[in-house]
């Protein structure tokens, strides 16, 4: 696997044929746009690749709890018109609940007060009525009313009133917030209502006859997602009077069809190489059987374009940490079980059979690493059978397993600077990449060394020869002038500060030890509990034993499963491309036509 190399084009073309230029150059399906042009300043103007409003109407119908019989077939189906359709009724259903909910609030308000019909603005000379709800303990707040105001109801625990000013009183008149009321009365508020009602039941209607087209909807959300494509590449367009540019990445091998293309629709065409001011896209080129790792490689950060493919080791130490963190040879059988119980029905398209892989990887590795360490669902085998004789590590020697730790963290570290190192070869900064691996093993040498004082000599000889390499090349600033090698060694000392970091990126692979020990204990554990409870109870006891062994192995299988995604994930994406890839890149995104599916 590799990243692609790629080639900028331009292609200019008469402003007329816009539509059929990148109608073609989608059914081509290999370039990645470039705008040529600001995005509108209006976000509502801005165009997505994505059919985002027909996602919308699909879950908008699908969540319709009653819907109608599904057509198969219609050839006068318009996905257009439906998704329109489909979102102007959401948006309708939304209008009408928000004033069903507005009038029903309101005629909460009013109805204490009766049916009030209010007279003409005129016939009270410009004073206004203002209401409020006392309770009945505050009626003696009244006294000091100057405003004119009148009781209108009363009931077991408050007075309504109201108070009559041309003004709106001051809010501490009374010791209460003002009512809300509005102009219209309890009857006319009422009626309202019902017209909501009512309407509300004929939008549900229409929303639920409108459910018959779900299936034709869904088969055909590839034509709205070409379409939504279709209107987002017309806005990275040059568009001058009569002509039209349009300007992309394309890989190396798909030159020649897009050269045919030019030479058909005669298109003006201009091909250039990635200058040192382009960041071109990264595209993964990965077989079918590691599709599933390249989604992993830029599921959290999108390599470079000029930097390298982590695919491979990703894939590799992925496994093992993995492997290390559930540590028990029973618990990647009993997922290698489920994995081949699924194994045709993962094996119906490429990105399943790329996971099913993937699981492959993952749980062979957790076998044989369970076979080394001895543990089969937290039980060690006796020392003169089989995989007694293939258990060569304890998961309780704690020395030895912090060691097997530290090593595989310095190993993972040193691939990841080897691997930049082979990108930058070209640059003196590779010699500081290769300081960093001189000095890492120097402090495992210094580490491993003990009382051994040649090794305590080596590892540090090692860690001053690789800090030095650091120091010295570790800067890409251009020297001009006396002035800028000072500079460079500012730099360089600069990067030494990261001394502290690979202390401590070393440091956190003690997790594999830590959770691989954490899930063999748990096993264990359980394991005597179930034996304590059968010896103590030999009929019934059985039965809780079963069980106990049952739901906490279940238990801790599910916790070592999350434990080994996340941690053997998080190890990779955190320390490795730390060190490996810092540089983000953006990922390859062609311009293509979906496939309706039938």
């Amino acid at each position: 696997m590799t990243i692609l190399r790629l080639k900028k084009i331009t292609l200019c073309g008469l402003l007329r044929e816009k539509r059929g230029l990148l109608e073609g150059l989608q059914d081509l399906g290999c370039m990645h746009l470039l705008p040529l042009r600001p995005r509108p300043a209006e976000v509502e103007k801005v165009a997505s690749p994505r059919a985002e409003a027909a996602f919308k109407a699909l879950r908008f119908l699908s969540d319709m709890p009653q819907k109608r019989r599904q057509v198969l077939r219609d050839p006068r189906f318009d996905v257009g018109s439906l998704i329109t359709d489909a979102l102007a009724l959401k948006q309708g259903l939304r209008d009408a609940t928000d004033r069903r909910d507005f009038l029903e609030h309101r005629i909460a308000a009013v109805e204490p007060w009766g049916d009030l019909v209010f007279p003409p603005h005129e016939a009270l000379v410009g004073y206004r009525l203002w209401f409020y709800v006392l309770p009945l303990a505050l009626l003696s707040t009244l006294d000091s009313v100057e405003l004119p105001w009148q009781i209108l109801r009363k009931d077991h625990r408050f007075v309504y009133l109201v108070v009559i000013a041309k003004e709106e009183p001051p809010g501490d008149l009374l010791p209460v917030p003002r009512t809300h009321t509005g102009a219209l009365p309890l009857g006319e508020l009422k009626a309202q209502l019902e017209d909501t009602e009512i309407e509300l039941e004929d939008l549900v209607a229409q929303r639920q006859a409108l459910t018959r087209y779900i299936y034709l909807l869904s088969v055909n959300l590839a034509e709205a997602e070409n379409q939504a494509s279709l209107s987002y590449a017309e806005q990275q367009t040059r568009d001058g009077d009569s002509l039209v540019a349009v300007q992309g990445w394309v890989p190396v091998d798909s030159l020649a069809t897009v050269e045919a293309y030019v030479r058909e629709a005669g298109l003006a065409c201009l091909i250039e190489e990635p200058g040192a001011q382009d960041d071109p896209p990264t595209l993964i080129e990965q077989p079918d059987e590691l599709a599933a790792g390249a989604d992993l490689a830029v599921f959290y950060q999108v390599p470079g374009y000029r930097s390298w493919d982590p695919t491979l080791l990703l894939v590799a130490f992925f496994s093992l940490f993995f492997a290390m963190i559930l540590a028990d040879a029973g618990y990647g059988a009993v997922l290698m079980a489920g994995l081949l119980l699924f194994w045709r029905r993962l094996g119906r398209s490429r990105t399943s059979r790329s996971y099913r892989t993937l699981g492959l990887s993952l749980f062979g590795c957790t076998i044989l690493y369970g076979v080394i360490v001895g543990s089969y669902f937290g039980v060690t085998p006796p020392p003169d059978s089989l995989p007694g004789t293939l258990h060569v590590l304890s998961v309780n020697d704690f020395d030895s397993m912090m060691k097997l730790s530290i090593v595989v963290g310095v190993l993972h570290i040193v691939f990841a600077n080897a691997m930049a190192a082979y990108v930058r070869c070209r640059s003196l900064v590779a010699l500081s990449k290769l300081g960093w691996i001189t000095g890492i093993f120097g402090g495992l040498a210094f580490w491993l060394a003990g009382t051994d004082a040649s090794w305590t000599l080596a590892g540090q000889a090692l860690i001053g020869i690789g800090l030095l390499a650091v120091l010295l090349f570790s800067s890409e600033r251009p020297v001009r002038k006396p002035s800028d090698y000072l500079w460079r060694l500012a730099d360089g000392m600069k990067s030494l500060t990261g001394v502290m970091g690979a202390f401590g990126d070393v440091l956190s692979y003690m997790r594999l030890f830590a959770l691989g020990l954490a899930s063999a204990s748990l096993a264990v554990t359980f394991n005597d509990l179930a034996t304590s409870v059968h010896q103590a109870s030999p009929g019934i006891g059985l039965l809780a034993a079963i069980l106990i062994l049952a739901i906490g192995h279940s238990l801790n299988l599910g916790l070592s499963l999350m434990s080994g995604v996340v941690h053997g994930l998080r190890l990779n994406f955190i320390e490795f491309y730390k060190w490996g890839l810092p540089e983000e890149g953006t990922a390859f995104r062609r311009f293509a036509r979906k496939e309706v599916q039938p």
